[in-house]
């Protein structure tokens, strides 16, 4: 199967569960709203920036990673639905901290704490289904149709290392579940930064010189846009 599909495909449930996210903010808006309401809403704006940007960067690398390649295989198709099934989860523990942190009505040090350690098992999760990902497709990104190239060992490392920051956010949520949110923060500008590095175009050529197929390339294509 072609890449694009799998791109188009994901895209799609990207798009989904990015703006699902916008749920957990409509309840603020209220009649008879007061400053004191919008400001007590924290624990919303928060859970909603975080996961914002914790999906919204997963999809600028997510089409990194298929860059590797030209096609996949079904045993990618199996990885990369793990990894979709793990972002359209994200909403939910979004939900659960906006509900819990803070001093709404119902919310409690208790709930508090088991809402930012969902959280934290979500991204976990997320991390290491897109790390599997990763991995696989740059190991055989050749029989896939992709660059020889190999991607710096030090940076999968880097890449892949962040999921121990989400292992450490569970444990700092036991004892401050804000604590908790603001490294989940953190670590979503973290990837932000430390993106994953995109196949050159020296490899792409050295692959064709050799007698391989050239990897999907969008510039390929007469009226197609490039991504950047």
């Amino acid at each position: 199967m072609d890449t694009r599909r799998v791109e188009a495909f994901s895209d799609g449930v990207f798009a989904v569960a990015i703006t699902v996210l916008v749920f957990n903010l409509l309840p603020i808006a209220k009649a008879g709203i007061r400053s004191h309401d919008l400001a007590a809403a924290w624990p919303q704006y928060a859970g909603y920036i975080v996961s914002f940007l914790t999906i919204g960067i997963m999809w600028l690398n997510h089409h990194t990673v298929l860059s590797y390649v030209r096609r996949v295989n079904r045993i990618t198709l199996v990885l990369n639905l793990f990894l979709l099934m793990t972002v359209v989860a994200v909403p939910f523990p979004t939900a659960l901290v906006a509900d819990n942190l803070g001093s709404g009505p119902g919310s409690s040090p208790a709930s508090a704490r088991l809402a930012a350690i969902v959280y934290g098992l979500v991204m976990i999760a997320m991390s290491i289904a897109f790390s599997a990902l990763w991995m696989y497709l740059t190991s055989h990104a050749i029989s896939l149709g992709g660059t020889a190239e190999r991607p710096p060992w030090q940076r999968t490392i880097r890449f892949s290392g962040g999921g121990l920051g989400y292992v450490i956010a569970v444990f700092v949520a036991f004892a401050s579940p804000e604590a908790a949110l603001a490294i989940y923060g953190a670590l979503a500008v973290y990837y932000l930064f430390e993106h994953l590095p995109s196949p050159s175009e020296k490899s792409k050529t050295e692959h064709v010189a050799g007698g391989e197929a050239a990897p999907y390339s969008r510039e390929a294509e007469p009226g197609s846009a490039s991504d950047s």
